[in-house]
């Protein structure tokens, strides 16, 4: 039975990526290395749409979430932060490692924080430093307004952080335009490629922050990165391999479009919610947005064991849900290497196993939905 990616991370890569990754190691110090460097950058500005450099970490998105807080800010200095599920809650455990005063707008699970919550946190603490927020809260599905958020945020003293990790890419996002000043993103998301790279973009404002913050960290001082990077180069043993499997992806990208990718996701996700609803189920987030659909589960169904048959019978792999909300909602992927047929046929073996669980659905309703809303959008 062949295998079918629909996790929210890693996703599907593409063949010429994959086929980059079985070529032989070089060395990472060399003139190719750095001319590779050199393109990938460009490439990465070009998708968080940014005059800025774009800094290139070995390490998850994690990582490149801690080297904006610990760059960032000194201990004891106020930060406001936008939360709305489990990686809202990742910036929180990295604020409170480095002893940052926490101010926290948050919302229940499925839901998002508005921009009129934020205004209102910022009018409350005028001395907050820096706005931590999440473009695509992928343990819900919830997208956020970041475009509202940055012009809020650029009207203060403060800087707004934005985890772009699994948004960036299938998701519109435009760092310079909508005034966001620290952008952090991951490779193995919409970017198609394995785990293992941290892109973080960094404003001018945002620089004056940290050239003014002690240094209190080594392997993620974006300082570091920013000597480094003046001559194409990377300030530790970067993950080259990885680097220039990722050069192949973004020239994929960069041949579509990114307007073409943002609308492309865009069909996708609209297509694949009148899907779900036409099975008769329910979408969980309140504003969903473009890189993955998360559905509730029905009452009376084990979300968990039905996932656990989806994959055995049919090959597919979703995603469940995280802590509170395992058992309770299952999160389809439509992010990156991955087009309308692909989410056909998830759906579609997502009907046949609700069916064999003896839920009352209508076969095929789910798969003439996304048809029929797939074409009115072309």
């Amino acid at each position: 039975m062949k295998s079918r990616l629909f996790t929210p991370g890693p996703t599907p890569v593409p063949e010429e990526t994959l086929l980059e990754l079985a070529k032989p190691v070089t060395y990472h110090r060399s003139a190719e290395a750095k001319a590779i460097l050199a393109e990938l950058t460009d490439g990465l500005k070009y998708v968080f749409q940014t005059t800025q450099p774009v800094y290139t970490l070995t390490c998850s998105g994690t990582g490149g979430m801690e080297a904006v807080v610990s760059s960032t800010l000194a201990a004891g200095e106020k930060a406001i932060l936008c939360t709305a599920g489990r990686w809202g809650e990742r910036w929180r455990g990295i604020l409170k490692a480095f002893g940052v005063n926490i101010v926290a707008v948050e919302v229940p699970y499925g839901q998002a924080v508005t921009p009129e919550m934020l205004h209102q946190a910022l009018a409350a603490h005028p001395d907050a430093k820096v706005v931590f927020s999440t473009l695509s809260e992928t343990s819900t599905g919830v997208g956020h307004d970041i475009e509202a958020f940055g012009r809020i945020v650029a009207t203060t003293d403060a800087l707004l952080a934005v985890d772009a990790i699994s948004g960036l890419g299938a998701m519109e996002c435009r760092m310079d335009a909508w005034k966001l000043d620290l952008v952090v993103s991951g490779s193995q998301k919409a970017l198609m490629l394995p785990p293992g790279l941290a892109y973080v973009a960094v404003s001018e404002k945002a620089w004056q922050k940290i050239d003014a913050t002690p240094v209190r960290n080594f392997y993620f001082d974006l300082r570091r990165y920013r000597k480094s990077l003046a001559e194409n180069d990377t300030p530790f043993t970067p993950a080259n391999t990885l680097i220039k499997a990722q050069r192949a992806s973004l020239q994929r990208i960069r041949a579509e479009g990114l307007e073409n990718l943002w609308a492309r996701h865009h069909r996708l996700a609209a297509a694949c919610r009148a899907g779900v609803e036409a099975m008769g189920l329910k979408i969980f987030a309140q504003r969903p947005n473009n890189a993955l659909t998360v559905i509730q589960v029905p009452p009376g169904l084990d979300g968990t064991a039905t996932l656990k048959r989806l994959e055995k019978q049919y090959g597919y792999k979703l995603a469940d849900g995280q802590d509170t909300l395992k058992g309770q909602i299952w999160r389809l992927s439509h992010m990156g290497y991955v087009d309308s047929f692909d989410v056909l046929g998830a759906l579609a073996a997502l009907e046949l196993v609700l069916l064999e669980s003896g839920m009352n659905l209508e076969p095929g309703a789910g798969v003439a939905a996304f048809q029929k809303a797939l074409a009115a959008a072309r």
